[in-house]
């Protein structure tokens, strides 16, 4: 087995190792206003569930060369955003949005997609997603070392789910009519494939 000391390798090669490895990454579309009123979209996948008690996620946003992303800022301003799962219907649209644009500039504009208002906060969402989550900042925390700011870690709290009607069955989420695409390394994604089951000890 080989074994890295992360002190010891590049930023570069210690991201390589965690996308590689920590697979597969579900993928967050999210919307975020910023504060000349431009609407921000752009996918992450660093998240995850952080609580069901009360509903929270998570979201790390990587900075580049020091600098806070616009979705960043933008949710540290507004304290609202809106969180959409990536399936196999937008991802195609949803990837056009990574695109490097300036502030002013709607990454949802670019990649035709429709936005819908919201009902609890002040931020609209897209209509291609078949998931949406309203959510409020709960905490922004500034991770890094030696002084150096890497990552703004965002957990923020769901004020209102939003489900298409097509997956939700019975009280649960169909994952197959779902069809969430995961982030792998490089330009590769997965989608669900063979499932299986295992059950839990009593």
């Amino acid at each position: 087995m080989l074994t890295f000391d992360p002190k010891a390798i590049s930023e570069r090669e210690n991201y390589k190792l965690l996308i590689g490895t920590i697979i597969p990454r579900p993928i967050a579309f999210v919307t975020s206003l910023a504060e000349d009123g431009t609407i921000n979209g752009a996918p992450f996948s660093y998240f995850n569930i952080v609580s069901s008690n009360p509903p929270m996620i998570s979201i790390a946003l990587q900075r580049k060369e020091g600098r806070m992303r616009d979705t960043a800022k933008n949710i540290r301003n507004n304290r609202e955003f809106v969180v959409h799962v990536v399936d196999d219907e937008n991802v195609e649209a949803i990837n056009k949005t990574a695109a490097s644009l300036p502030p002013n500039q709607s990454e949802l504009e670019q990649a035709n997609l429709t936005l819908v208002t919201s009902q609890n906060v002040s931020v609209p969402g897209i209509k291609e997603a078949k998931v949406r989550f309203e959510c409020t900042l709960e905490h922004a925390i500034e991770l890094g070392e030696d002084g150096n700011v890497g990552v703004d870690l965002i957990i923020g709290k769901i004020s209102m789910f939003h489900i298409d009607e097509e997956i939700y069955e019975s009280g649960r989420i169909n994952q197959v009519k779902l069809a969430a695409v995961s982030r792998l390394a490089g330009s590769n994604y997965a989608k669900i494939g063979e499932t299986f089951s295992i059950e839990r000890p009593k």
